[in-house]
């Protein structure tokens, strides 16, 4: 029971952050979605979900801002086990199907490849209706609901269950990449093509990218053409400016301004500087620190804006838990945020 639990102690193994609560009586539910199948550089975050879960116990609870913050209540629902086998089986094909392209593309073997894209896109598309339909499930039970990925393609579904409720809402994307691509290597439900995907759905306000640096000119194009529906905060610029005398509180002030008052966060661990997250599947040189991503989102959190649902993706394990112990406290800062945004904590 949470009133016997003494957060000096060691956490209970198996739960979220070691914490004794249970999906029945936590107020936040983080549903993991075990899925990579359709990456285009390293694999690995399928396995991130369990990754997280484990390391996570090892955490301790105090913050210098927010005391007790472990009584809020939060619990994972369970890995769905079929999703992650049947994502195992897709990702062999997917890599078969990649090389293929890598290799020119050979017109012999373009049936077996067209049935190979037209079986992952489909399943790709199921995944997305679960998730949503998991998603709409928590919630309407009362419960505030969190992404675990898996890959970025992973929070469609969360993101659409969430905008039927909250139309106008914009998503803050933490990320190197820009995610815009269309349908990238032919796959619809891409990690490279969430956010064109999210901005499909005409309930979505606003997309404000944050830490891009990474990216190719049809994401520009994009970005430049959509009459400020799209922002981005470039890393190259934001960094030109902190050298040039620009605080970080000032720039925090600029994105904070450019969302509307509900607000979705979309959080890629390779966002972060790649020595916090150095097997991530496509590490880029340079991103934020852990406390400068934290600043912006407390920032956001005293603008009076509401952050009504997060995602946190690309967590891939290594053999020291290094990235997944890195994920497990971006997990519990960001959640412990959103609650603070909401006056649970």
């Amino acid at each position: 029971m949470a009133t016997d639990f003494n957060p000096n102690n060691v956490g209970i193994k198996g739960t979220l952050f070691g914490l004794p609560y249970s999906t029945d009586d936590a107020k936040v539910v983080v549903i993991p979605v075990p899925w990579d199948v359709t990456v285009s550089y390293g694999a690995g975050t399928s396995d991130g979900p369990e990754a997280v879960l484990e390391a996570s116990s090892q955490l301790d609870y105090e913050q210098p801002d927010l005391s007790e913050a472990w009584k809020l209540g939060v619990a994972m629902a369970d890995i769905p086990e079929v999703w992650y086998s049947l994502g195992k089986e897709l990702r062999a094909k997917s890599e078969q199907y990649i090389q293929w392209l890598e290799e020119g593309s050979n017109p012999v073997l373009a049936k077996e490849m067209d049935a190979i894209l037209e079986e992952v896109n489909e399943e790709c598309a199921q995944l997305m209706k679960y998730v949503e339909q998991e998603c709409d499930y928590w919630q309407e039970k009362g419960k505030l609901t969190v992404l675990l990925g898996g890959d970025h393609s992973t929070p469609l579904g969360h993101i659409r269950s969430l905008t039927k409720k909250h139309k106008g809402l914009g998503i803050l994307q933490i990320d190197a990449h820009a995610d815009l691509r269309t349908a990238y290597e032919g796959f619809e439900f891409s990690h490279a093509s969430i956010m064109y995907n999210a901005l499909k759905d005409e309930n979505l306000g606003k997309l404000v990218q944050v830490g891009i640096r990474d990216y190719c000119q049809e994401e520009a194009d994009l970005v430049k053409g959509s009459k400020g529906r799209v922002v981005s905060f470039y890393d190259q610029v934001i960094k030109e400016e902190q050298y040039a005398g620009v605080t970080w509180d000032a720039i925090c002030e600029k994105i904070i301004a450019e969302l509307p008052e509900k607000v979705y966060i979309s959080f890629d661990i390779d966002g972060l500087d790649p020595k916090l997250c150095p097997n991530t599947g496509t590490p880029v040189p340079g991103g934020f620190e852990f406390e400068q991503v934290m600043y912006l989102f407390k920032k956001l959190v005293q603008s009076g804006k509401t952050i009504v649902g997060a995602d946190l993706n690309e967590v891939s394990p290594s053999d020291d838990e290094w990235d997944a112990n890195v994920g497990a406290r971006v997990l519990y800062r960001l959640i412990n945020l959103m609650a603070m945004s909401q006056g649970l904590l």
